[in-house]
């Protein structure tokens, strides 16, 4: 076998960059000059006419480059075996093109993906999931499939869909490192990825926000279907008889790396079913557009998404480099994290139509549909099933540093006992009855109860059973803790997201409150939670000295009325809220006078409470 120089790879990335570089702007420049621009429409997102055909200067780039490079280097060894992937790719490429030129129907263009992943696979480009060879086939078919037109949906920002793939081949990349000295496949791989990430990062740069060209569905399927060949091509083979969590940890990588295209396709098209829609029929329901309505912007929107793919990234790194254990017990808290993430963006109003689960739809199991969503009793309880399972284990692997060994028949023994007692006493004390989005400091100490008085009837359960022999003390400590963080997190969650995104999208007069006490709180409440008060509050201001400087979830107190003029300056304040109501009319007056005399026009109003 022929060996790289690590610095070779460097050179075709290079290579692959600056080529991607040279042939966007002339891409560009023919798309406008033969009228391949993608127009505006209303279920589109970008609002002015943008040049198409970006994926022509992705293609070339790195075909060109990993065609130069594998000549340079042995095409005997990294070019010949992997003709066919190259082929076919070229084959996904016209496939798009010919729908950026004709504008071909889904159907059609989903048939002609189906019959290139078959020709790939057929050439032995499969993955090695399971024991049956003929499913899989079928997985590999669906895999490639699957990927290619979830990085197409994904096309729907500036800069996602290329960003993304530049991510998951950036991964690809530090997975095959290693392994690219003693291992034929892994290096030619890595040769292919390293111009592949190449021309996406040279296309980036004028395809991110804002986007000066787009790819098409010519960039957006050759780029998903390289990654899906790549990730199925490159993983490792599941063992004769492996373990069901050999097979999770087999599958896990592949998956990670290219997550939140899964993700966002799986979101929209569950979305879309549940409020009657065509999954085919476009709109601006995607998780970026989502996130801009809650107050990111368009950039910051995308590079979230970055920050998520960067992050099931590591955990994939962490899959291949930890203990199978620790490395599923990683993946189980990113998925929760990603849970209700993503449960808080399926909040958001995106469609006109009723839900299927709204109470005036239609059908027999709509109001057994509703119980269970607008109560969400049921999911708590599966969810708290999920947390005390997570932290009894962490708390094992925590105190046994990483290696329960023989503590494990312990663990499983004792499980079933934590989590009955857990439930239990999680009920008992209220904690089902209480609602997330209001979640305060009552709902805590109960939260300590419930999480208290379920640990110590676990242990004294075990006492009685077992003697508490072998059981370790220091255990349950810790799951004390790791169960009361997690239960509080998961339900701060949502009103953590409220007070964050809601003041993110505060958008209007910049505003200051008179007063940090109850009537405060009661102006901010109002003011963060209706939109139509037109409102960017700045923060607080107050008389008592004492707590200058301090925060009010997250506004300043600026400071008292001697510092108002300054304040009012420094903030082009042009509103002031008096919000208590002893000597609140002469406040206002004195406040006015304070304008005047500045000579600034600025609405002095009082904060009333109105009960009828």
């Amino acid at each position: 076998m022929n060996s790289i120089p690590p610095f070779y790879h460097v050179i075709f990335f290079a290579g692959a960059l600056g080529l991607a570089l040279i042939l966007t702007p002339l891409v560009k420049r023919l798309a406008l000059a033969t009228g391949r621009v993608a127009i505006p429409r209303e279920n589109r997102w970008h609002r002015k006419e943008t040049a198409l055909l970006g994926g022509v200067s992705i293609f070339a780039a790195t075909l060109t480059t990993w065609i130069t490079a594998a000549l340079f280097v042995g095409w005997s060894f990294y070019g010949s075996p992997y003709l066919p992937m190259i082929l076919c790719s070229a084959g996904i490429f016209g496939l798009g093109l010919a729908d950026d030129i004709l504008d071909m129907d889904p159907q059609h263009k989903l048939a002609g993906q189906i019959v290139i992943a078959s020709v790939l696979v057929f050439f032995g480009f499969q993955l090695g999931w399971t024991g049956s060879k003929t499913l899989n086939v079928f997985l590999s078919i669906l895999w490639i499939v699957g990927i290619t037109n979830a990085f197409n949906l994904l096309d729907n920002m500036d800069g996602l869909s290329a960003g993304i793939a530049f991510i998951g081949g950036a991964f690809l990349i530090v997975w095959h490192w290693q392994s690219a000295q003693d291992s034929v496949q892994s290096a030619a791989i890595l040769l292919f990825t390293a111009s592949y990430v190449g021309a996406l990062l040279g296309f980036l740069v004028y395809n991110f926000n804002p986007a000066s060209i787009f790819m098409g569905d010519a960039g957006s399927l050759f780029i998903g279907f390289v990654l899906a060949c790549l990730t199925a091509n490159g993983g490792p083979d599941l063992i004769q008889g492996g373990s069901f969590v050999h097979l999770v940890s087999v599958i896990a990588v592949p998956i990670l790396i290219v997550f939140i295209p899964i993700l966002d396709t799986g979101f929209v098209s569950f979305m879309r079913k549940l409020f009657r829609r065509r999954i085919s029929q476009g709109g601006q329901d995607h998780s970026s557009h989502r996130l801009v309505a809650i107050g990111f912007s368009e950039r910051k929107a995308v590079l979230v998404l970055y920050g998520f793919s960067v992050l099931s990234g590591l955990v994939a790194l962490a899959v291949n480099y930890l203990a199978i254990w620790t490395s599923l017990l990683i993946i189980v808290f990113f998925l929760l994290f990603v849970l209700f993430f993503w449960i808080y963006l399926a909040k958001v109003k995106v469609y006109q139509e009723e839900s299927l689960l709204s109470e005036n739809a239609p059908g027999l199991l709509t109001p057994v549909l509703v119980e269970i969503t607008y109560r969400r009793r049921l999911f708590e309880v599966f969810l708290d099933f999920v947390l005390i399972t997570v932290a009894y284990y962490t708390a094992y692997l925590l105190r046994f540093e990483g290696a329960i060994g023989d503590n494990f028949p312990f663990f499983l023994n004792s499980l079933p006992i934590v989590i009955s007692s857990q439930i239990l006493w999680l009920y008992l004390t209220g904690v089902y009855q209480g609602v997330w989005e209001s979640t305060g400091l009552t709902d805590l100490i109960g939260y300590i109860k419930g999480v208290s008085a379920g640990t110590v009837m676990a242990i004294l359960i075990l006492l009685f059973i077992y003697r508490f022999e072998s059981f370790s003390r220091a255990v349950f400590g810790i799951y004390w803790v790791l169960m009361l963080i997690m239960l509080s997190m998961s339900r701060l969650s949502f009103r953590m997201a409220d007070e964050g995104f809601l003041r993110r999208k505060q958008k209007g007069v910049p505003a200051l409150i008179y007063g940090a006490g109850a009537g405060g709180l009661m102006t901010l409440r109002e003011i963060e939670n209706k939109k139509g008060l037109g409102l960017d509050l700045k923060g607080f201001i107050d008389d008592n000295p004492r707590i200058y400087r301090r925060k009010i979830k997250g506004y300043p107190i600026l400071g008292g009325h001697d510092k108002l003029e300054k304040i009012i300056e420094q903030h082009s304040i042009q509103k002031i809220i008096i919000s208590f109501q002893d000597r609140g009319i002469e406040k206002k007056k004195e406040i006015r006078t304070l304008c005047l005399r500045m000579g600034a026009e600025i609405e002095v109003v009082r904060m009333r409470v109105v009960m009828e």
